[in-house]
């Protein structure tokens, strides 16, 4: 399975559950969105991809690389701005980035990364992004950027709640309205020998069950979605 970065504790949680219910062994590639896209498009051998963004799986669906009827998205995700562990002060607001004290902010890159792409929006909306781009630092995916915040090599992020939520960091919710909807999307693979295994996992993501726990991590449902 391939799976989005932002996904590694809330779908470890599920496909413990998962596991425990059916015996059957789930193994994981973790990465950006649009490198696992790229990935997939160039013959990786993965039967399910959770993506953070629909758009990479629309691609994909255009590219004949899905199994046609299983592109559903599973959730919301929010973004989060975060202080790292040596960090001074609560950051409250994007303003609070103009600090002098910050001398790097961490977020995922924009070109492939969905955290990214929404961070960039949202410091673009708020007229930031230019004032900060000495301090910038991009991380390859959502996980390693917030690796940067919590071992203190940045002293700011904008990453992902779900990541945010287990951790001891001080964080706020960036306001929806300064980036797209970080709309997350599910699809079964066609390259998959194992498609009826894809299709029930995939199932179980979109479960009561599995919407559970993926709120759980901060994510919101989508209407229709675990219903």
């Amino acid at each position: 399975m391939a799976a989005a970065a932002d996904l590694r504790g809330a779908l470890g949680e599920m496909i413990r559950a998962y596991q425990d219910r059916t015996g059957i062994r789930v193994i994981v590639s973790y990465g950006s969105s649009g490198q696992l896209t790229q990935q997939i498009e160039n013959g990786a051998p993965f039967d399910v991809f959770l993506s953070a963004d629909w758009r990479y799986i629309e691609r994909l669906r255009q590219g004949g690389h899905t199994v046609p009827g299983t592109e559903r998205l599973y959730a919301r995700g929010r973004l989060a701005l975060v202080a790292s562990p040596n960090f001074p002060k609560a950051l409250r607001s994007l303003s609070d980035l103009q600090d002098p004290a910050i001398r790097h902010l961490a977020i995922a890159n924009p070109d492939h990364a969905p955290y990214g792409r929404a961070a960039r929006q949202a410091l673009e909306r708020s007229g930031l992004w230019e004032a900060l781009q000495p301090k910038i630092v991009l991380g390859e995916n959502i996980l390693q950027t917030f690796q940067f915040v919590q071992t203190g090599q940045a002293d700011a992020g904008l990453v992902a709640l779900a990541l945010v939520l287990p951790s001891d960091l001080r964080w706020t919710l960036i306001p929806p309205e300064l980036h797209e909807p970080i709309d997350q999307g599910l699809a079964v693979l066609r390259r998959t020998p194992n498609e009826s295994l894809a299709r029930d996992f995939a199932a179980f993501v979109l479960s009561v069950e599995g919407q559970e726990i993926l709120r759980r991590y901060g994510f919101e449902s989508i209407p229709s979605v675990g219903q």
